[in-house]
């Protein structure tokens, strides 16, 4: 039978699973009585975890938010995911904060972790393979990040410090829409109050955040996620491409994603679709339009039909050889 100090930890555990539960409910998981779940309520709250009572004919008790962080319990599936959450966004570069944190919390849980979940852990992590190389990151600062998602919340405006690609920095007031996470790194989109124009932000260049009084409307039917990713596509690169593609949004977003190419379908029949990209290198293109296996018609720039001629030649001649 499990002692009175096991028992207190699982009324613990089941309040974190959130809601309210009932004294009854409460007595019949921990097999006591009614008085007995009361007293391991008092011992809990002895301990400063945050329980409040609710009254009423469908009360019981519930954990309340208060200014400490109740100890936290988690099954061995709950541990597993929490962990393979940690190790992948190490790996991927969606880490909320430097790797030092990551690193410390992972120890943390498995030190807790039974011998035998902890054991079968190492396994799966030294089994696991990644398909793509491990990417150096910058991540964002952990209190710009929650400063940025508060100010996107409630729609207050944001003075912001920002260093570009180039390394110049800019201070800006910034109307923050959403946040994005994108190939491996976190982005805010939103508007330019001073520029009056939307503008798309690397988390991990923005140096300090700090919110204005104030407020602002976001744009109605707003995706940050769209927004950012035609950013991405929109973006002043040194060729403007055009290229209309037969074929569906499937087959053409395969291979040029949102992130890379507008579509813009040009008959509904004809499954034409218009791809409008800007790129600083066209020689990646003739490769993709040969994968996508579709007919094409290439309307600018020049060169890249003279590219598409080239790769076509050399395919033949290899094609020939015996």
């Amino acid at each position: 039978m499990p002692r009175p100090t096991g028992r207190v930890l699982t009324l613990l555990e089941l309040l974190q699973s959130g809601g309210t539960r009932t004294v009854a409910e409460l007595a019949e998981r921990l097999g006591v009585q009614g008085r007995t779940v009361r007293r391991y309520v008092d011992q809990l709250i002895d301990l400063d975890v945050p329980v409040e009572s609710v009254r009423g004919r469908y009360g019981g008790y519930r954990l309340a938010p208060g200014y400490r962080l109740p100890p936290l319990m988690l099954n061995d599936d709950e541990a597993l995911a929490v962990l393979l959450g940690l190790v992948a966004g190490r790996r991927t570069g969606l880490a909320a904060a430097e790797r030092t944190a990551g690193e410390t919390a992972a120890a943390k849980i498995r030190r807790v972790l039974p011998k035998h979940v902890a054991r079968r852990l190492d396994t799966l992590v030294e089994a696991l393979a990644f398909t793509d190389r491990p990417g150096e990151f910058d991540t964002p600062d952990a209190e710009v990040l929650l400063t940025v998602a508060d100010a996107v919340r409630h729609r207050r405006p944001l003075s912001v410090r920002y260093t570009d690609r180039d390394g110049r920095r800019s201070d800006r007031t910034l109307h923050a829409y959403g946040i994005v996470a994108h190939a491996g790194r976190w982005y805010v989109t939103g508007q330019d109050a001073r520029l009056g124009e939307d503008r798309t932000f690397r988390l991990d260049r923005i140096g300090d955040a700090r919110p204005l009084p104030g407020s602002f409307e976001a744009p109605e039917g707003l995706d940050a996620a769209q927004r950012v990713l035609s950013a991405f596509a929109t973006a002043d690169h040194r060729h403007e491409v055009t290229v209309r593609i037969h074929g569906t949004v499937d087959q053409i977003r395969a291979h040029l994603p949102a992130a890379v190419a507008i579509l813009e379908e040009e008959g509904a029949a004809a499954r034409w679709r218009r791809v409008e990209l800007r790129v600083q290198h066209l020689d990646w293109l003739p490769a993709v339009l040969a994968a996508i296996d579709r007919p094409f018609v290439i309307e600018r720039p020049t060169e890249l039909r003279d590219l598409v001629l080239a790769l076509a030649d050399r395919l033949a001649s290899h094609a020939r050889r015996t």
